[in-house]
């Protein structure tokens, strides 16, 4: 069994408060058993005014969140996966990337989201992630402990190719840190993450932000653990908080060997009748 541990918040536009309370939960969960624990996207900054966040955003060197979420890790000899950071890069736009730290405190991998969320939803809500943030071009496949780990950001759910590559390159488990809008997330939160699983024969596992922030946008919530046969596992409902869960990583074997569609995929091409 491997003990996992989430978090499941409710970021604002002050990074010194999630430098304090992160490595709070973070030791928590590390006392109540968990081998590794996942946070949200966004988990530092949560901030859709672009001119402010510019004002709080900055290198990877100098984030004081990452300081402090590695600081968590190495002192409670925990793995973390940091769902994602908004970080300067010397470009214009920022970087939305995700972290994956061992027990030493040490960054194991990192990856920046490649699929950006550039849409206008039914009620008048238009998000240009574009506009702010530049995509990454590389899929991360990371090494722990207990299996291949595959790491994605929150719109990549839509993208079942990203996932299955993830799957085929050695991943039994899928990281899907979000900050769902709420209309989305009342009509596909779960039945994207449980199709993601499904086709993968992987766990998902999606921290997520919840509820009002203080940029003044609404987070779905319903951080998520879903087996590779579909199952959810955990749902963490509407409160900001975190859950602790054991999974059986040999489910994931059980579940491609019945159904061995990562085998089964075939290149084809597309014609006009």
């Amino acid at each position: 069994m491997l003990h996992i541990g989430l978090v499941q918040a409710n970021t604002g536009i002050d990074p010194a408060l999630a430098a304090a309370g992160l490595p709070v939960a973070i030791a928590g969960l590390a006392v109540g058993g968990a081998q590794i624990i996942f946070t949200p996207e966004m988990s530092g900054v949560l901030d859709r005014d672009r001119k402010r966040a510019a004002g709080t955003v900055v290198a990877e060197a100098d984030d004081i969140v990452l300081a402090a979420v590695r600081a968590a890790a190495r002192t409670h000899r925990v793995w973390v996966h940091l769902g994602s950071l908004a970080l300067a890069t010397g470009d214009a736009r920022f970087a939305n990337r995700g972290f994956l730290i061992d027990d030493q405190g040490d960054i194991r991998a990192r990856y920046d989201k490649i699929h950006l969320f550039d849409v206008s939803l039914p009620g008048g809500e238009t998000y240009r992630e574009s506009a702010a943030y530049a995509p990454g071009d590389t899929a991360v496949m990371a090494a722990t402990p207990w299996g291949g780990l595959g790491l994605t950001i929150c719109y990549d759910v839509r993208f079942p190719a990203l996932h299955a590559a993830l799957a085929r390159a050695g991943a039994v488990m899928l990281a899907v840190p979000a900050a769902f809008t709420v209309p989305t997330g009342q009509a596909h939160w779960h039945a994207l993450l449980r199709a993601r699983a499904i086709e993968t024969g992987s766990f998902v596992i999606a921290a997520a932000q919840t509820g009002s922030h203080a940029d003044g946008r609404a987070t779905f919530g319903h951080s998520l653990v879903i087996a590779p046969w579909g199952e959810v596992l955990l749902d963490m409902g509407e409160a900001p908080g975190t859950a602790l869960l054991d999974i059986d990583l040999d489910a994931v074997a059980t579940a491609r060997g019945r159904v061995p569609a990562l085998e089964h995929a075939r290149p084809f091409a597309v014609t006009m009748a």
